[in-house]
């Protein structure tokens, strides 16, 4: 049987996954648009990525919008649910506890480079218990090499613990454009704009304008990777103008929102 067919067959159930005697272990599953997934835990760490489609993935601390060109880096334990920006085709590699070792203890974005997208595509389609010995392992190791060598990117947004502001919070990922002040949301929230304007700061390090933003820009990543026009993001997220979005997005991300489109 050939490796990809091999591929084609193997389990998309992840617990399969989780006690395979190899330093990597790659599963393949493909999700339809809005797909959610419940809230779980592994044993082993992973890397979450996905070669087409956007994914929203949430912790109790934090949100993370994750594009093609990302992938989120996931410790063992962690409780976590993702929802699906378009169909997405993911590739999750599940990492042994001494394969992980030097990885970070806490969830963070990762870049992704062609070459680890393309270790990653073929991990998939290596056997289960592939030799360690052979090729298969040697294209494991590459992987691993790849992976401590990747920078950490600051692309989440801090969730609050506090019923109120968790709400909110919460209905503005729902719709990142709505553009209501601090005081509009005050009376929905049932607390006081001094209230809401201090939990902003106590419980996620921002004010409810940068915690905004952060939001915008997520959803701006995850619109443009889906290929959105740029104009048509802008005037969603609430700017008056494309400029106006280019810029802000630019301070955020580093790059320009053309640079977050697939490529023609």
């Amino acid at each position: 049987m050939s490796q990809k067919r091999q591929a084609a067959l193997r389990s998309t159930n992840p617990e399969d996954y989780q006690r395979v005697p190899r330093a990597v272990a790659a599963m393949p599953k493909d999700f339809a648009d809005g797909f959610e997934i419940a809230p779980h835990r592994h044993r082993r760490a992973q890397l979450i990525y996905a070669t087409a489609g956007t994914m929203r993935i949430s912790t109790e601390r934090a949100v993370w919008v994750v594009p093609p060109q990302r992938a989120l880096w996931m410790p063992p334990g962690v409780r976590h649910s993702i929802v699906m920006s378009g169909d997405v085709t993911m590739r999750t590699l599940y990492l042994r506890h001494d394969a992980a070792a030097g990885m970070p203890d806490v969830c963070r974005v990762l870049h992704i480079s062609p070459l680890l997208r393309e270790l990653i595509v073929r991990a998939t389609e290596l056997p289960v218990h592939y030799d360690e010995r052979g090729a298969a392992g040697h294209v494991v190791a590459l992987i691993l090499d790849e992976l401590h060598r990747e920078p950490s990117l600051p692309l989440h947004l801090p969730m609050a613990h506090d019923k109120r502001l968790r709400r909110l919070c919460s209905a503005l990922l729902e719709n990142p454009g709505d553009p209501r002040t601090l005081d509009e949301w005050a009376g929905e929230a049932n607390a006081s704009p001094r209230t809401l304007a201090r939990l902003f700061v106590t419980e996620t390090g921002l004010t409810f304008g940068a915690w905004r933003q952060q939001a915008r820009v997520l959803e701006a990543m995850g619109r443009l990777s889906g290929g959105q026009a740029v104009t048509d993001v802008a005037l969603d997220l609430g700017y008056e103008s494309v400029s106006a979005f280019s810029a802000m997005f630019r301070r955020a991300s580093g790059v320009s929102p053309s640079a977050y489109r697939p490529a023609r």
